[in-house]
This record gives structure tokens, sequence and C-alpha cells, in this order.
């Protein structure tokens, strides 16, 4: 079995965990007769004191690879600061941003390979190569796109960068609009088409559907791609709040309510055929597209996986009920 799994940072990076243990995966993918192909956003990518940093990559990366730092979901396990603190010293900006020392050796070869005329989806394989996270990973692009977000402050209407409107000022600030800068010229990444092309199904998992998946079917070919195959995701609002970050505030600048059913019809029938919401959230109908209760937390390992087992579950599901075997084909008769 092929799966195809977009993704974006903590969220995405748990529930890819769960979804290995779920199918019995270990670190070596050929163990095992399914495949994992996961589509990383890079639209959250910054450049920080002249290397490029990848952190939704990077935490699929760290997470599976058995090195992020499980109490705060991002970042490397045991890390110091020595680094970040004498850059602070000499006054170099930002200091909002946590680099820490042992991150700073994957940001540092991931600039030289590219300093090198490496793409970004050779220097993430180079990196899997240490990590082993049992995922072929890609970016969803090797081109460069940055979220940038429209504000309006003491200093005037302006456009900061993602990071610094979700890090720094924790999204307090109203977003007027959020811009995929570069987006509309880019190109999918080697690989992405052709993954998804032969993927048996696409799973969504509860990642922020406006900066993380949102971002990555914004690439232009990659939305078309994905809604020719059998799609479901999680939703990542439980009760009319996110389950973590600041979710609420992007659905909010692009005029989506903050709940299960407003985002699954944010991604639509055409995209979706089924949508996994909590228990909390029980009863919610979306036309178009079957809706599935059951506990989302992913509150230990077990839960994860599965949540994980019922999101491929029930793609499989709809998979087998298409007619003529043309994925997607089912979808207008379910409601």
């Amino acid at each position: 079995m092929r799966i195809v799994v977009l993704a974006g940072g903590i969220g995405g990076a748990r529930f890819l965990r769960g979804l290995k243990a779920a199918l019995g995966m270990g670190a070596d993918t050929t163990e095992n007769d399914s495949t994992i192909t996961v589509i990383g956003n890079t639209g959250d990518d910054i450049t920080l004191f002249g290397l490029r940093v990848c952190p939704d990559l990077d935490t699929v990366m760290y997470t599976l690879g058995g090195g992020a730092n499980e109490a705060q979901g991002w970042g490397r396990a045991d890390e110091t600061f020595v680094v970040k603190e004498e850059l602070a010293a000499y006054g170099m900006q930002p200091t909002w941003f946590g680099l820490g020392d042992r991150d700073f050796a994957t940001h540092i070869v991931r600039a030289q390979m590219m300093a090198a005329g490496y793409p970004l989806s050779a220097v993430t394989s180079a990196l899997c190569d240490r990590w082993k996270p049992g995922v072929r990973l890609l970016p969803m692009t090797d081109d460069r796109v940055e979220t940038h977000v429209l504000i309006e402050d003491d200093q005037g209407r302006r456009a900061i960068h993602f990071q610094e409107w979700w890090v720094r000022h924790r999204a307090a600030l109203p977003a007027e609009q959020i811009i995929g800068a570069g987006a509309a010229d880019a190109t999918p990444a080697p690989g992405v088409l052709e993954a998804i092309d032969e993927a048996d199904v696409v799973l969504l998992p509860p990642s922020n559907p406006v900066v993380s998946i949102g971002s990555i079917l914004n690439v232009p070919g990659i939305r078309e791609a994905v809604a020719r195959k059998t799609v479901v995701g999680v939703s990542p609002i439980i009760g009319g709040a996110p389950v973590r970050g600041h979710a609420d505030a992007c659905l909010t600048a692009i005029g989506v309510e903050t709940s299960a059913e407003a985002v699954a019809e944010h991604y639509g029938p055409e995209l979706l055929d089924g949508w996994l919401v909590d228990e909390a959230d029980e009863g919610t109908r979306v036309k178009g597209i079957e809706v599935r209760s059951r506990p989302l937390y992913m509150s230990d390992p077990e839960a994860t996986a599965a949540l994980a087992r019922a999101a491929l579950d029930l793609a499989l599901e709809l998979k087998e009920r298409e007619p003529s075997g043309e994925p997607g084909a089912g979808t207008e008769a379910r409601s």
C-alpha cells in the first residue's frame, strides 16, 4: 500500500509516527509492504544568520528519527543554546527565534549544500540519511516560498514573515491577509506529483489548514493531483478551538470559522472524501464528505496510532466504494 501524507510540523509529525506504528513499520520501510511518502510544508521556511531553516521538514525528520524534543514537539532533544546566547551578545537579530546548538548543525549542513547548488529535495534526502525517519520525506517545492502576514501596528501597514507573526507575536496581531510569497510561480519538487499519482490514498493530518496543508496545496499542480485521489483528513479543530497553536487566527484571516465543519467546507468535497472529527463535534455534517467522529487528541502513542489507523481505514473504505476504481468518483453521492 502506498500512502501519501501532506504534513506541517508538530501535528503532522506525531500523526506520522502514529501511522507508522499502526502499520507496524520500523525504521526500515523495506521491512513492510506499505510505504509512506510525506510532502512537507516549506512555507514556514526562513533564512536566519545566513542559514536556511526549514521548521516543518526538520520537525518531521527529528520526530520520526527519534531526536525531537518531545516536551515542546519541535527542536532537538537535550538541546543547549550557547550559540544563540553568543549571537545575542553581539546584538545579532532576531533574538525571538530559538535555534539550539544541535539544531544549528542541521542548518549549517543545509546551507552549505544549497550554496554548492543542491536543491532542497536533495538536501532533505541527505539529511534523512542520518535520521532514517522510515518515510520518504519530500519538500513541497525546491523553489523559495515563504508565508508572509499582512498586519497593521504602530509602524503602519506592513508584511512580516509568518515566523515573526507566529513566534514573536504569538499571532496576537490581527492578520489582514496571509500571503504565500512565491507560491504561484513554484513547481512541485521532484517526485511529489509522481508520489501522489501512484498513491492508493492521501491523508491530511491535523496540521494547520491555512499555513501548512494550505501552503502545500497552493503549489500549482498539487491540489489537482491530490483531488484525483481518495483523500481523508483529520480535523485540527476540536469543540471550536485549535488542538494547539494559533490556527484560529489563521482561519479568521481568511474568513473561515474556527470549527471542524467550516474547515472541512474550506477544503471542500472536491478535495476531501472523508473527514474525522472529535467526539466533541459528533453530529457534524458536510455535504459531499463522509464525516466520522472518534477521539482526536494524540495524548499518547496508543491514541495516536488508533487515530492514524482510523483515518487510513476510512480512506480504504471510501476507496472501495468508488465505482470503476476511479478516485473521487463516488464523492457526489455522499453527504
